[in-house]
């Protein structure tokens, strides 16, 4: 059994999507194969809370972007504006100067546009009210370059892109899952789908990867991430083991990026081995700079607040999974728990409070009670009050002389009743990838694309290493998708 399309989209998340829409919109048709059942279709972007990381002049940008904007809403907030050479500098900061330049300036430049133009296709956008805007004297405030996210956050985002798709052609198979390219010297000539059991052959003159990267494959984890990687909880989808990798570099594709790197985050100690879309991002735990992190030991042992929680959280977890047992415990005080963010307050929350110290030491389930008491007792005497607490800004408000200083955000724990909450290490998705052009072109191992495969999404090396600023992900994937879509189609014509 076989069939053909000038475009076949091994994926269908947000880039895969984008990808999707933009080869439909130069003409060409196109398939999309989702190995997921439609109940859980989206991949990782379906998990996320929506955030997009965009360039922008100030609130007439946004306005642009956000229709729904009231004049109260601007009268309130204070958006501020994120200019292109800020977001430049955090890429580049946080990624230890490694992310390619190519692809950082391409990701730069054209985020604002595709954004308006998903806009076109169906997808809404919002403010990222309580997640990163605390009403400060009235105002809010926004903080760490992240402004926006799509209207119903992952969910919502893929919705969007599934019924755009919908509405303009776009054929999607569920439970169809990519086994194998079909290539020659020539190129890419279609792929291998197992759909519901049997096996077939789908003729394309163009692909499109955008299948995620490996994270929910232990081996891989393991043989790439090192030791210890295969206990870690996956935030997103079960689907991500690596498939679209995996049959690029049988084609000939060249490995490229930081391979031993992950996005990965503190997440609920007792969730479940994969993500539970009930609970969506629930699960993560990400207001830690406003509290203390201690190990089974009772020990400090990572600066809470080095930075804004959007330059820090998707590296802390790799940090978590170095600690005895694999976790930690976030605590916190009665002066910052309106603070913390809606994750906390869900049902399925590894949490413990008391009004006293001593008891809350006795509840915090595999930590040294005594060492605990200790360390929060040398922490307090360490918090210097002289600098005004606001977790708008990077305060200054630290300690001095610990081994693990607070250099902002720091508060004594001393104000009853006092919460505890368990987290482990959740992994996202992996840094390492294919390498590809700026057409997002698949290049061989010789430096030549291979005819007619494209990629876009997680799966794409070189943009990430060590660490991304938050909301990076899902704007590198549309951004990707759009190019790879309109790649994709230009192939197809050419091979018309």
């Amino acid at each position: 059994m076989s069939c053909s399309y000038d475009v076949v989209v091994v994926g269908a998340g947000n880039a895969a999507l984008c990808a999707a829409l933009a080869a439909r919109e130069a003409g060409v048709s196109v398939l999309v194969l989702e190995c997921a059942p439609e109940a859980e279709r989206g991949g990782n972007s379906r998990f996320t809370a929506g955030a997009m990381r965009v360039a922008y002049g100030g609130v007439d940008d946004l306005a642009r972007l956000m229709p729904d904007l009231t004049d109260e809403d601007k009268a309130r907030t204070d958006f501020g504006a994120y200019p292109e050479d800020q977001f430049f500098d955090d890429l580049a900061r946080v990624t230890q100067y490694r992310t390619s330049p190519e692809l950082a300036e391409l990701l730069v430049r054209r985020s604002f546009e595709t954004m308006m133009w998903m806009r076109t296709k169906g997808v809404r956008f919002q403010p990222i009210y309580g997640r990163q805007a605390f009403n400060v004297g009235g105002r809010f405030k926004f903080w760490g370059g992240l402004t926006v996210e799509a209207w119903g956050g992952g969910p919502g985002l893929i919705d969007a892109l599934h019924n755009g798709a919908a509405h303009h052609g776009i054929e999607v198979w569920y439970q169809s899952r990519a086994l194998e390219l079909k290539h020659d010297d020539s190129g890419v000539a279609g792929v291998v789908v197992r759909r519901q059991g049997r096996t077939m052959i789908v003729a394309a003159k163009a692909v499109v990867l955008a299948a995620g990267g490996f994270e929910a494959n232990a081996e891989w984890r393991t043989r790439y991430l090192g030791s210890g990687w295969d206990l870690a909880k996956v935030r997103g989808t079960r689907f991500n083991t690596g498939d679209g990798i995996r049959m690029a570099l049988e084609a000939g594709a060249m490995p490229y990026g930081n391979w031993s790197g992950c996005h990965a985050v503190g997440w609920d100690r007792n969730a479940p081995e994969f993500g539970d879309l009930s609970v969506g991002d629930g699960f993560q735990k990400h207001s830690y700079p406003f509290g203390i992190m201690v190990n089974g030991r009772g020990r400090r042992f990572v600066d809470e607040g080095a930075d804004f929680r959007n330059y820090t959280y998707a590296k802390y977890g790799r940090v978590i999974l170095e600690q005895p047992g694999q976790f930690a415990w976030q605590v916190f005080d009665r002066k910052v728990t309106h603070l913390l963010r809606d994750e906390y307050r869900i049902k399925r929350v590894s949490k413990v409070s008391a009004d006293t110290l001593e008891a809350l030491a006795g509840k915090l389930e595999d930590v040294d009670a005594a060492a605990f008491l200790d360390e929060i007792k040398t922490y307090n005497a360490a918090v210097d009050t002289g600098a005004e607490f606001n977790p708008n800004i990077k305060d200054g408000r630290r300690t001095s002389g610990l081994a693990v200083d607070k250099t902002n955000w720091a508060n004594r724990i001393d104000t009853p009743p006092f919460e505890g909450y368990a987290v482990t290490c959740g992994v996202t998705f992996t840094f390492g990838g294919l390498r590809v052009d700026q057409q997002a072109r698949v290049i061989n191992t010789d430096g030549d694309p291979i005819g007619g495969l494209v990629a876009a999404g997680e799966l794409v090396g070189g943009l990430f290493y060590f660490n991304y600023p938050g909301g990076t992900g899902l704007m590198s994937g549309a951004v990707f998708g759009r190019i790879a879509g309109m790649s994709a189609a230009r192939a197809a014509r050419a091979r018309t």
